[in-house]
């Protein structure tokens, strides 16, 4: 053997195999069969000419495509697709059926420009969005393709450059949208109407509307024509703005341009002024837009039926869904929703049901929505048997508790004092992989501190932050009630700061909870004091804040200084109320001052304040102890 055959493919595989043990030589047996047959194969492939992949693209003999995607390269794809110029819905099934990993930045631009020319849209924005989304090149990069497309075949359409605005958009890439917009101007490009409106959009769902306003003062300053949807965008943004006299003066200005409004424009301004609780202003809008001959939809009644639930005027709201009924129009499941809960936030549970009840008869489904607003109404009417049958309902339904119904179900059984079931679903919520909330929590430990069970109230609140869940404003008042109910005014105090350690900012309610504490001790000066630690770091003392102390005063029996606090609450603009009188009547009469009691009672009806029973109790009580006296010293 010569030297220089020694080391052929064959000898080598002969001498390595000889040396081997058994099993592993069979798996090296089988490898070099296998390379062997694929190189074999390989040699047997046939070369992909141009002419053979348009006439297999042109006979759609994608089985082919597919089979030899991964040897096509860009240069044979792009010879077969400018072949294909006047037949893009060909050319468009031709990429579709090749490997992306084939198509480079050019080849795809390619594509585009040839899909483009196809009646419907969504093609050629699919594909643009497939680009885009490549990691391959950048919106600018694409950009400058284009442009290169474009020069090359001496077209003028600047469809393409529209499309990929377009496709940014629907991707929510503003900042690349403008970029193209830019772009565009500098080649002198216009983007046409609906781009602009594309990118208007945009920048209104992501809040940027000084953006917007820049862009459609361009809009103006390339005279590109704003169309009714421009105008509609525009008039949104200026709800949202809160600027509801210059929204409602664009209709004017539309006209005054020859642009009709459509009920799209009046529901928009309808929506803005029910949004600012301004239910007057829309049904002067809503009756306008009747007036111009232009027919109200399902979605100029719903914001109006929802703003006048949320002004208790449900009388009305119902007379508008029979409204909307009259003329055929099937109201949504928001609508009745809104409804549902206006009667429950009444307390009309019955009525609520009702509208429950009248939606399925129509084929409306209800929502979860629909579930929790009566579960909320249920269990704050203490009907927990009705909240087990309207969560055996929902599972029926096939509809499972989110985190909101969860939070209700925890809220309402920890409003009911109802430690053991509130937790209970809390397991049941982790059980179904549903995390807790901070809302969750903080009913838990405010149920904890009613049951005077802190130690675990603080053993859950350090689990919580363990969790890495930073508590609120709520759940540290919460946490400061159950200590300061059950006595720990030490403890309070330490959360108190520390809500200065986790920055959060404690507010009246805080403070409130802490003067309540200390006057239930008995140390009211100590309370007074917090007035004052109030009023330094800018929190504004309530009500509530000057009947804590004036209670507090009146159960120690120091008259001139509950009446000096009541003297005080008057001079920062707070009238006294129910709280007050009975706080001070209480003193007073405990004081066996039943004379100057009784004049405090008829001021209180004559400023329009009802007594209760507490009123007549500590009254009756004071008369009582003045007789009781006045016996021991006739004797």
């Amino acid at each position: 053997m010569k030297p220089r055959e020694l080391f052929t493919p064959q000898n080598l595989r002969h001498q390595c195999l000889a040396t081997l043990p058994p099993t592993v030589h069979a798996l090296f047996s089988l490898y070099f069969s296998t390379s062997a047959s694929q190189s074999a194969c390989d040699q047997t492939q046939p070369a992909i000419t141009p002419q053979k992949l348009l006439s297999s693209v042109q006979s759609s003999q994608w089985h082919f495509v597919k089979q030899v995607s991964d040897r096509l390269t860009p240069s044979l794809i792009s010879t077969a697709l400018s072949a294909l110029e006047k037949r893009p819905e060909l050319a468009l099934e031709f990429v579709t059926h090749v490997d992306a990993r084939c198509l480079d930045t050019r080849t795809s631009c390619l594509a585009l420009t040839i899909v483009s020319r196809l009646p419907d849209p969504k093609p050629a924005l699919q594909l643009v969005k497939r680009i885009v989304g490549g990691v391959d090149a950048t919106v600018k990069e694409v950009f400058d393709e284009l442009v290169s497309l474009r020069s090359r075949s001496g077209t003028k359409s600047s469809i393409v450059f529209d499309f990929l605005i377009r496709a940014c958009c629907e991707m929510k890439m503003g900042h690349e949208a403008l970029e193209c917009f830019d772009m565009m101007k500098e080649k002198g490009i216009l983007p046409k109407t609906e781009t602009c409106n594309s990118m208007l959009s945009l920048l209104l769902k992501l809040d940027r509307r000084e953006l917007a306003w820049v862009l459609y003062a361009e809009m103006f300053k390339l005279r590109i024509k704003s169309s009714v949807h421009t105008y509609n965008i525009m008039i949104n943004l200026l709800c949202k703005e809160g600027k509801l006299k210059r929204a409602k003066e664009f209709i004017g200005w539309m006209e005054g341009l020859g642009i009709k409004p459509n009920v799209v424009t009046y529901n928009t301004l309808v929506h803005g002024y029910c949004s600012k609780g301004r239910v007057g202003g829309a049904l002067m809008i809503f009756n306008a837009m009747k007036a111009k001959g232009i027919e109200p939809d399902s979605y100029s009644y719903g914001p109006i039926i929802n703003g006048m639930c949320k002004e208790g005027r449900l009388e009305e709201a119902s007379k508008y869904l029979g409204k909307m009924l009259e003329v055929g129009l099937v109201p949504s499941a928001v609508v009745y929703n809104a409804l549902i809960d206006g009667y429950c936030n009444e307390g009309d549970l019955e009525t609520a049901l009702s509208y429950r009840d009248e939606m399925v008869r129509r084929g409306i489904r209800p929502t979860i929505s629909t579930f929790n607003l009566l579960i909320h109404a249920m269990l704050m009417a203490g009907n927990t048997l009705e909240v087990d049958n309207m969560m055996k309902e929902m599972g029926e339904k096939g509809m499972a508790p989110d985190a909101f119904t969860y939070n209700i179900l925890i809220n309402g059984y920890c409003q009911c004092g109802d430690a053991k079931r509130a937790f209970s679903v809390h397991d049941e919520m982790l059980v179904k992989g549903i995390q807790p909330t901070g809302v969750t929590y903080t009913s838990l430990i405010y149920v904890l501190g009613r049951r005077n069970r802190m130690k675990e109230a603080d053993d859950l609140f350090e689990k919580i932050i363990g969790k890495g869940i930073c508590p609120d404003v709520v759940m540290f008042n919460a946490m400061i009630y159950g200590h300061c109910s059950n006595g720990s005014m030490e403890r309070a105090f330490s959360l108190l700061e520390k809500m200065d350690q986790f920055k959060i900012n404690p507010d009246e309610v805080t403070f409130n909870t802490l003067m309540q504490g200390l006057c239930k001790e008995g140390k009211v000066e100590e309370a007074r004091e917090l007035l004052g630690v109030m009023k330094r770091r800018g929190i504004k003392p309530d009500h509530i804040s000057y009947n804590t102390l004036i209670s507090g005063y009146s159960r120690r029996g120091d008259m001139n200084d509950a009446f000096r606090t009541r003297d005080e609450m008057l001079s920062v603009g707070f009238n006294p109320t129910r709280l007050t009188y009975n706080a001070l009547i209480q003193g007073l009469c405990k004081n066996k001052e039943g004379d100057h009691a009784e004049e405090l009672l008829r001021e209180m009806v004559n400023k329009g304040i009802t007594p209760d029973d507490a009123t007549y109790i500590s009254l009756i009580e004071g008369i009582g102890e003045v007789h009781k006296s006045e016996g021991n010293g006739d004797s």
